[in-house]
C-alpha cells in the first residue's frame, strides 16, 4: 500500500516539524509512548536494524511507531512482513490503533484512508510469509519482517531485492530461533547492520517474578527461548540498553 501526501494541517507548523524530525519527540508528544533507549535508537535510525529480542520487550510497539512515522513524513510503499498472515495482521493492528488514536487525527489522503479503513490482505500493507505473495512490489520506504528468525530464507531472498532502487530500510525482528536461517546468518555477518538484544530481566515492564515463575513452570530450557536470545548471537557487537 502507498502512502500519499496529507491533506491539512493538523499542527503548529513548527511542532510538526519536530515530529517530522525527530521520531522520538513524535510517540511522545503524539502517541504518549516513554520509550526505552534501545526504542529511542531504532526510531531515530535511518540504518538496517535486527532485534534479536524476547516477547513482551516492546519490539512490535517500537517497529508500528517507525511504519506510522514514516507514513505521515515519507511517504510512501511500506511492507509488513510476517510468518502467518495473522502475525502480519496484528502489526498492521498496532499501526491502524496508533493512527487512530493521534490527537489531533490525521488525515491521510486518497487510497490510504481507505486502505486502513478495511482488514489487512495480500497486497495491502500486510503480508504473511511466502515469496509469491510479494512478487509485484517494489521500492519499498521500509521493510518490517516481524518473527524474522521464523521466516524462511526463500521469503528474505523475495524481499532483499525490493530495496534496490528504494535505499529502503529493512527492520528484522525476531525471538530466538536457534542457530540457522538468514536471521542468525545476518546477525553474526551482516555489514552495517545495528543490532540490539534484549533479554527478559532487561525489559522493565517484565517482572523478576514472573520470569521466576516462567522458570518454574515451563522448565529453563522454554524459560530462556522465550525471555533470552540465542546465545549463538551473543559474539556480534550489539547496542546495549543502559
Amino acid at each position: 500500500m502507498r502512502f500519499p501526501a496529507r491533506r491539512g494541517t493538523p499542527l503548529d507548523l513548527a511542532l510538526d516539524l519536530a515530529h517530522a524530525l525527530d521520531p522520538v519527540a513524535f510517540v511522545q508528544d503524539r502517541l504518549k509512548f516513554e520509550t526505552d533507549p534501545w526504542q529511542a535508537s531504532l526510531l531515530r535510525s535511518r540504518a538496517p536494524w535486527l532485534l534479536n529480542c524476547c516477547r513482551q520487550s516492546g519490539k512490535s510497539t517500537t517497529t508500528a511507531a517507525v511504519a506510522l512515522h514514516t507514513a505521515i513524513y515519507n511517504p510512501g510503499l511500506i511492507l509488513l512482513v510476517s510468518p502467518s498472515l495473522r502475525q502480519s495482521k496484528e502489526l498492521f493492528a498496532k499501526v491502524t490503533g496508533f493512527l487512530k488514536d493521534l490527537e489531533p487525527a490525521e488525515v491521510l489522503a486518497g487510497s490510504t484512508s481507505a486502505a486502513l479503513a478495511r482488514s489487512p490482505a495480500p497486497g495491502q500493507v500486510s503480508l504473511p510469509g511466502d515469496p509469491d505473495t510479494l512478487r509485484g512490489y517494489s521500492a519499498p520506504k521500509p521493510i518490517i519482517n516481524d518473527e524474522a528468525a521464523f521466516v524462511s530464507d526463500a521469503m528474505q531472498a523475495a524481499l532483499d531485492p525490493m530495496l534496490a532502487l528504494s535505499k529502503g530500510r529493512l527492520i528484522e525482528m525476531s525471538s530466538p530461533n536457534g542457530k540457522r536461517g538468514h536471521f542468525e546468518e545476518n546477525w553474526q555477518h551482516g555489514v552495517e547492520v545495528e543490532r540490539i538484544k534484549i533479554i527478559g530481566r532487561e525489559c522493565p515492564r517484565i517482572g523478576a517474578e514472573f520470569l521466576e515463575r516462567c522458570a518454574r513452570n515451563w522448565g529453563r530450557c522454554c524459560s530462556r527461548r522465550n525471555s533470552k536470545a540465542s546465545s549463538s548471537m551473543r559474539r556480534a557487537r550489539l547496542f546495549r540498553p543502559s
